[in-house]
């Protein structure tokens, strides 16, 4: 059995005054019975390790460099975020793949260097609405997972998360048929990529908010989801974390 998993994603939100959010959300779910991440700024990393207390609560980062140190001003490498007390890092999220010109090859250079700094990776993928409009959306998203996932890739380094950009942040939500095709169509390419394509866990992203969770989370092979807006606030995230745990 896979493990269910709420991502929060933060996005470039938060500062110290915010991680009063953290003990609301540990507050709420004292004893989770699915994995809990949070993914702040940098800067909070270190921080929010420290509120979480002796919680199972996860720390990621946003993103990590493909080298381990270098001449690479205002970048942070896989092993920082080990340091700072990160567990896991996003990586090809689409606002990076389009502010910052990321190819699928860069991902997958930067999701290495995760694992060898004992990292996971959530690895993301998702069409355009142009892509989706024109019928390609499952070639868009196959071609994402064979160029992104790295050699050494396994159940326990690699997190999946679809988020189709089309949706994120945008209030729209693919149908449920939608997100089961594009799912599915992931796992079988898994299939085809590593041994133990079974245990790898594949998230939803885009809109995903108390109301709609439920829906979600009843999917085949959706296994939690990636929550950019509404992970910001405990109040939000916490019915998110609550749908999952009884789907």
């Amino acid at each position: 059995m896979r493990r269910k998993l709420a991502a929060g994603n933060w996005k470039m939100n938060g500062t110290t005054a915010t991680l009063d959010q953290v003990k609301a959300l540990t507050d709420a779910h004292p004893d989770p019975a699915v994995d809990i991440l949070l993914c702040p700024p940098a800067t909070l990393i270190a921080q929010m390790a420290w509120a979480r207390g002796s919680h199972a609560l996860q720390i990621g980062g946003q993103d990590c460099h493909a080298q381990d140190s270098g001449a690479h001003t205002g970048d942070i490498s896989a092993a920082m975020l080990k340091d700072a007390g990160a567990s896991h890092v996003i990586l090809g999220h689409s606002e990076r793949r389009a502010d910052h010109a990321e190819s699928d090859a860069d991902v997958a250079a930067k999701a290495q260097a995760a694992h060898a700094a004992g990292l996971i990776a959530v690895i993301c993928l998702g069409e355009t609405l142009d892509q989706r409009d024109a019928g390609t959306a499952l070639e868009v998203v196959t071609v994402q997972l064979r160029g992104s996932l790295p050699d050494g890739a396994t159940a326990a380094n690699t997190v999946i998360a679809y988020e189709p950009v089309w949706a994120i942040g945008t209030g729209r939500v693919p149908t449920v048929a939608q997100i089961a095709e594009v799912h599915g169509r992931l796992r079988v390419t898994l299939h085809d990529m590593m041994r133990d394509a079974d245990g790898v866990r594949i998230l939803y992203g885009g809109s995903v908010k108390a109301e709609n969770a439920a829906e979600i989370f009843a999917v085949a092979d959706v296994d939690g989801a990636l929550v950019g807006g509404a992970s910001l606030q405990a109040v939000d995230f916490a019915p998110i974390v609550a749908a999952l745990e009884r789907a």
